[in-house]
């Protein structure tokens, strides 16, 4: 006797998965390509290529230098695990103060002395970065100051209303409630 004398029933299932394997890897191939452009966005943000984050906030003038300020997500801080909300910032200098700087801060209230001068940005000149704690019983009328300390042991301090320099930030300390 041979196997194509008495061949076994298909179930159901097994007919529904013969016929439809195809699409179903088809669907698999699409799915990750609905999230490309998200990606390719985030990338081009992180390589610096859409500029320096997602809302410039602006020239900032720092005694004799200036930097160009920017959130690098137009969006609320972010809770960080036991480092408590964090809110990035990029930066990037005056082409004519480069060679002149020797480390920028970031702080929300004004800073005691230069050892408090807050967090320090990292890179290169052209392109900083900084994730900047955010209290959430930091007050509404806030200001977010810039500490630029020179090679030559100059320093230099400016501060811009908080609201100004993220306001997806003062619309989440708003929501907060004010907490004392």
């Amino acid at each position: 006797m041979s196997k194509t004398d008495n061949p076994m029933p298909v179930s159901p299932l097994r007919q529904f998965w013969l016929k439809w394997r195809f699409h179903l890897n088809i669907l698999l191939l699409l799915i990750p390509l609905g999230f490309m452009p998200k990606y390719f966005a985030d990338a081009a943000l992180a390589r610096g290529d859409s500029g320096l984050g997602e809302r410039e906030v602006g020239e900032v003038q720092v005694g004799p230098w200036s930097l160009r300020l920017a959130e690098l997500r137009n969006e609320a801080p972010q809770l960080q695990g036991p480092a408590g909300y964090m809110k990035g910032f990029n930066a990037a200098l005056c082409d004519a103060c480069i060679d002149q700087v020797k480390a920028t801060y970031l702080r929300i209230g004004k800073p005691r002395s230069l050892r408090a001068a807050g967090v320090i940005f990292f890179g290169t000149p052209y392109r900083m970065g900084a994730s900047l704690p955010v209290a959430e019983k930091t007050k509404a009328d806030a200001e977010l100051w810039i500490t630029m300390e020179g090679w030559d042991g100059s320093m230099h301090q400016a501060a811009i209303p908080l609201g100004q320099a993220s306001p997806a930030t003062l619309a989440w300390l708003n929501k907060q409630g004010g907490k004392p």
